[in-house]
């Protein structure tokens, strides 16, 4: 059986309350939770086509590490 990895911070109890958080969420709850993200000014939205969504990963991989 393969082991699940988690990325850095994450178990599988974080998963399973982030689960049931959204399973559990309320239309408009939701809504209004995604809507919030777009006000927060200490992230940056960036679109990028598809195409190149693995080279971006790569960089921002090797950027981290």
């Amino acid at each position: 059986m393969k082991q699940t990895r988690f990325p850095e911070g994450w178990d599988e109890e974080r998963v399973q309350r982030v689960l049931e958080h959204v399973e559990n969420q309320a239309e408009d709850e939701a809504v209004a939770e995604d809507e919030a993200v777009w006000e927060d000014k200490s992230h940056t939205f960036v679109e990028v086509p598809n195409e190149l969504v693995p080279a971006v990963r790569e960089l921002l991989a090797k950027t981290v590490a």
